[in-house]
């Protein structure tokens, strides 16, 4: 039986996106208060685009996602999507607690204008049986059109998806790129060997970009380098054009401030540093405290002596 001719009007689906590149992952920024500073963090992200970035990510756990409620989620959706007005692509973090949720989230998202998602597993839930993540990250890219990027961080969120479970959500259209946060650079090989490269992969330790870069990565979703984006967008281009030389003096100057994204309070600790580096204010939302005592004073020598030294970087 043959099949039914394409109607005219019918279009064609489009081809999913291979993203590339920086896509730092933006604070929501806050007002001494904890409710939401919008006009602050959209002159965030302008700065962010001004220094070469391919996209970004709201809403990620730098973005403290699961500290705001699902209205206050969609106006960060909805005003940081109107600002970028389509000059790159706006990601969304999806870290709701049930699976339901999550696909209704993601629904919004796309309703609201966002060019994707960042997937994370179900929030709270910490899961031994593999079944459920997929059953997970399955049900939730069919509630969406929008392609998805997959966020592992089995440190954070005690859910592992291995190079073996990437291969079998391989058959999932939309699933289109994964954040790696396992902290182990072998994953990057791993998953070129096990899933090619069906998947964009971006690495989401800061302290691992040149290596993970070293092993060949497509994107890094950047934390500390918000605070930083000149440098942060120039080392990713030194790393892209092979000048090792020059990426490893630049990465030495860095790692100091990159450390400051592995730590449990790297949202207290990036916060600063934009705050610091005149991008932002370092309020943070309840339960997250302001940093104070000698953690505060050793934070802020760290992000003070890299300001000094920061290395000029070429005008574009």
């Amino acid at each position: 039986m043959k099949a039914p001719a394409r109607s005219s009007t019918s279009k064609p689906r489009p081809s999913p996106p291979r993203w590339q590149g920086v896509f730092p992952a933006i604070t929501t920024q806050m007002n001494r208060d904890g409710s939401l500073d919008i006009e602050a963090t959209t002159h965030h992200a302008e700065a962010l685009i001004d220094s070469g970035i391919t996209g970004l990510v709201i809403l990620g756990s730098l973005g403290e996602n699961q500290m705001l409620s699902g209205e206050e989620k969609r106006t960060v959706v909805r005003e940081l999507v109107r600002t970028v007005g389509g000059r790159i692509p706006v990601l969304s973090g999806v870290a709701e607690t049930t699976t339901a949720e999550a696909g209704r989230y993601a629904r919004d998202c796309e309703a609201l204008g966002a060019d994707g998602v960042m997937l994370l597993p179900a929030m709270i839930y910490k899961t031994p049986d593999p079944a459920e993540t997929l059953a997970h990250f399955r049900t939730v890219a069919k509630a969406t059109g929008l392609p998805i990027m997959i966020y592992n961080n089995p440190i954070s969120y005690g859910n592992d998806i291995t190079p073996e479970l990437f291969a079998r959500l391989a058959e999932v259209p939309n699933f289109v790129a994964l954040k790696e946060s396992s902290g182990n650079t072998r994953r990057i090989t791993d998953l070129r060997n096990t899933v090619g490269d069906r998947f964009a992969i971006f690495t989401g330790v800061d302290d691992l970009a040149l290596e993970s870069a070293v092993l060949g990565i497509d994107g890094w979703v950047a934390g500390t380098g918000i605070a930083f984006p000149a440098q942060n967008q120039y080392l990713w281009e030194l790393m892209q054009a092979g000048k090792w030389q020059k990426a490893v003096e630049i990465y030495r100057w860095f790692t100091p401030l990159l450390h400051l994204d592995t730590h449990v309070k790297f949202v207290q600790y990036i916060k600063l540093c934009v705050q610091e580096c005149g991008l932002g204010r370092e309020w943070t939302r309840a339960p997250r405290l302001p940093l104070a005592g000698a953690e505060r004073k050793a934070v802020l020598k760290i992000i003070h002596d890299g300001i000094a030294a920061a290395p000029k970087v070429p005008k574009k």
